[in-house]
């Protein structure tokens, strides 16, 4: 495993921060029971990761409970883990979503319990909210680090004006920034290149794509991704990943790996590797093997005529992952 500085931060993470999406059993029958996710959970431990990412919403809080559950059989310090707040917790209950105070502090303090954890290393906001002012937001956020409740405060998919919005506000507050953003960002989704990637760059913030494979697009030929119920959900988000040049991409992806002698996801996570403003990418699988997969993509080294080549086909596709 190779590590890097997590932005401003001074904090070392892994070069890849394993997702946590896939665990429990109370949202979808592609997840993980608690079994199974410890399996990958340990794995990647053994693989050197120290980086973990979930959210309240994941499985309505079972993801966080069982990340929490095996990393208690560990030295706690020796990982970095990140929550995120903002989904809706309860349809019954309209302040257990969004951004208000109320929720912030409810909800970090519920995901606290279900972690098992004192203090959270990163606390990210999961989208943003159009009915709750940045200056609540981010006092509220500010305050958590104030009661150390959580060390760092991140960001994840918006737009650019508003992620400038919310840095130009705590410098203007005094309060806490945010040191990170997750947003979407793989081969055949590169639309973050226009602004926010080099805001991100400007401002030392530490870049954690999710979905770095396209939710599948870029592990397998594209037709065979058409015909998957997973490919079926992204199409329904007008991703956009089978427009434009997305097919193309995905043909050029296949080539590389067919050439170099490795997957098709071992590409598209190497390229991840090779782009700079790129701190570490999130993997989210259900598969051991996968994960290992991941990994071993750390050794493939791209040149730079195989990033052109790779990327020479992108064009524009509708903004996606704010949702």
């Amino acid at each position: 495993m190779e590590y890097t500085t997590f932005g401003s931060t001074g904090v070392t993470v892994s070069e890849l921060c394993l997702g946590c999406m896939s665990f429990g059993t109370n949202w979808d029958d592609w997840t993980l029971d608690r079994e199974e996710s410890r399996e990958l959970i340990e794995r990647a431990i053994d693989l050197g990761i120290n980086f973990f990412d979930t959210a309240n919403v994941y499985s309505y809080g079972e993801s966080e409970e069982i990340l929490g559950d095996v990393l208690a059989d560990y030295d706690r310090d020796e990982f970095v883990v990140a929550t995120k707040v903002y989904g809706q917790m309860d349809e019954e209950d309209p302040n257990s979503g969004g951004l208000s105070r109320k929720t912030i502090e409810q909800e970090l303090d519920a995901s606290l319990e279900r972690l098992g954890m004192d203090t959270v290393d990163l606390y990210q906001i999961h989208r943003w909210d159009d009915d709750t002012p940045v200056e609540t937001t981010m006092r509220a956020l500010d305050d958590a680090v104030r009661r150390g409740k959580t060390r760092y405060l991140g960001a994840s998919s918006m737009w650019a004006h508003q992620f400038a919005d919310a840095l130009h506000t705590s410098d203007r507050l005094g309060l806490d920034r945010f040191v990170s953003m997750q947003n979407l960002y793989n081969l055949a989704y590169r639309e973050e290149e226009r602004e926010m990637l080099p805001l991100c760059e400007k401002e030392d913030v530490a870049v954690m794509p999710w979905s770095p494979l396209g939710a599948g697009y870029l592990t397998r030929p594209h037709e065979e991704f058409d015909a998957t119920t997973r490919g079926e959900h992204e199409s329904s988000h007008d991703r956009g990943y089978t427009r434009g040049g997305g097919p193309e991409i995905n043909e050029r992806v296949q080539e590389l790996a067919e050439e170099k002698g490795v997957k098709m996801a071992q590409i598209a996570m190497a390229w991840q590797f090779e782009k700079s403003w790129v701190t570490t990418p999130i993997i989210g699988t259900s598969s051991v093997e996968h994960l290992e997969d991941a990994v071993e993509a750390l050794d493939i080294d791209l040149s730079e005529s195989d990033v052109e080549y790779l990327e020479a086909p992108y064009e524009p596709v509708p903004v996606s992952g704010h949702e």
